[in-house]
């Protein structure tokens, strides 16, 4: 079962990062596209197709997460896109902070891709 041509945003500033969920989420069928941080991370949807989920750092330079996710639900298109926070963080006023912003899961840092993308085909209903 493939990703259905379904497009993910991921936003984190570590290229490590980005290339290592890249790779695993476009071998499960889906398309993905990058920002390094929420400012570009926001950019980024307004000149892309439509995305159909999105896994957002929280730690970035320019714009964190959080304020990315806040402006990104303000955004009537994305209201109920699914948003994945993936980051090093797990106390709770941080998983508390991410939910308040809007945020639809949560995923602590070193993440198993398979788990990742079993999230997001559950997320997406496919």
């Amino acid at each position: 079962m493939g990703g259905a041509n379904k497009q993910i945003l991921v936003v984190d500033d570590s290229a490590y990062v980005r290339k290592q969920l890249r790779e695993g989420i476009e071998q499960a069928g889906f398309l993905v596209i990058e920002a390094e941080n929420g400012e570009r991370g926001l950019d980024v949807l307004e000149q892309s197709p439509p995305t159909d989920a999105m896994i957002v750092d929280v730690n970035m330079p320019v714009m964190d997460g959080y304020e990315m996710i806040r402006r990104v639900r303000a955004m009537r298109k994305f209201a109920t896109t699914p948003i994945f926070v993936l980051t090093t963080e797990a106390g709770p006023a941080a998983v508390k902070e991410g939910k308040s912003a809007g945020a639809s899961a949560w995923i602590v840092k070193p993440v198993k891709v398979e788990l990742l993308v079993a999230g997001l085909r559950k997320a997406l209903g496919i």
